[in-house]
């Protein structure tokens, strides 16, 4: 899954959940050690595509109740000097079909959300106040689902160290204003062969991290790197999410009337488009 350019977590955390990435331009990175700030910057602009679609679900687990699946299709759309829109919907179960979210990450950082709950066949906008709320009951908060742009953020690259086998880059970010994320600092493990971000910590004022993003699957699709399988963990509560993607469509031209929140309530709209 955004999680994007990934399946939901921000655009580029959902790249870590269901996103994408081209090999060649991460190569030179691998070479030397770039600053915290061209590394952020390097993962910010890895190319993945115009738009994307994808098919996949949530699975959400915890260790006193039963697991529940839900199907959904995640669309993803690059504007031009630095704006992008995602628009997640579900199609199962029964209870949460047609739900959607819309978000519109603007050049200048800032974001906007609207949600369609169909049961009250209405749009409501997403305040500021709810960024470090759950999304639909999952581990997942909606400011995940937002971009993160590396100016919002000062970077420090702490050095190298090993995920699944692999040598990756260690890179800590802290918001430049501390109001202006629910996080106090993140720890991303970097693959510097494809910018993928293979793991991200999310702290909250403490020494622990609060919750954990881990990529299990990574597969090459269309020329990309696609994530197809990822887990968010919420550590202090013992619970995850996790988000599967089962087939993927890049650059099929999505129009950007496909991206308003007029058109929420209407998902025979985005029906051609989907894998």
């Amino acid at each position: 899954m955004p999680l994007s350019k990934a399946c939901w977590p921000s655009h580029r955390i959902l790249a870590a959940l269901l996103g994408a990435a081209m090999l060649a331009p991460a190569v030179a990175l691998a070479d030397e050690a770039p600053s915290g700030e061209e590394l952020a910057q390097a993962v910010f602009d890895r190319p993945d595509g115009d738009d994307l679609v994808t098919r996949g679900s949530m699975t959400l687990t915890g260790e006193r109740s039963r697991d529940r699946v839900r199907e959904s299709f995640e669309y993803r759309l690059d504007g031009a000097d630095g704006e992008s829109w995602s628009l997640i919907r579900f199609t199962s179960p029964a209870n949460i079909e047609d739900t959607a979210l819309l978000v519109h990450n603007h050049a200048d950082g800032e974001s906007d959300q609207w949600l369609y709950l169909p049961a009250a066949d209405r749009v409501r906008r997403v305040s500021g106040d709810n960024r470090g709320s759950s999304f639909v009951q999952s581990d997942l908060y909606f400011e995940d689902l937002e971009d993160r742009r590396p100016e919002e953020d000062e970077h420090r690259l702490i050095g190298t160290d090993t995920y699944g086998g692999r040598e990756v880059w260690l890179l800590e970010s802290k918001p430049v204003e501390a109001d202006n994320s629910t996080y106090s600092r993140r720890l991303r493990w970097i693959d510097p062969d494809t910018l993928v971000e293979l793991r991200i910590d999310f702290y909250r004022g403490g020494e622990d991290p609060i919750k954990r993003l881990e990529v299990q699957e990574l597969e090459k699709i269309d020329g990309y790197w696609t994530v197809t399988r990822s887990t968010m963990s919420h550590l202090e509560q013992g619970t995850q999410t996790v988000l599967e993607v089962d087939d993927t469509r890049y650059d099929q031209g999505l129009p950007q009337d496909l991206f308003t929140s007029r058109v929420l309530s209407n998902p025979s709209r985005e029906r051609p488009f989907r894998p």
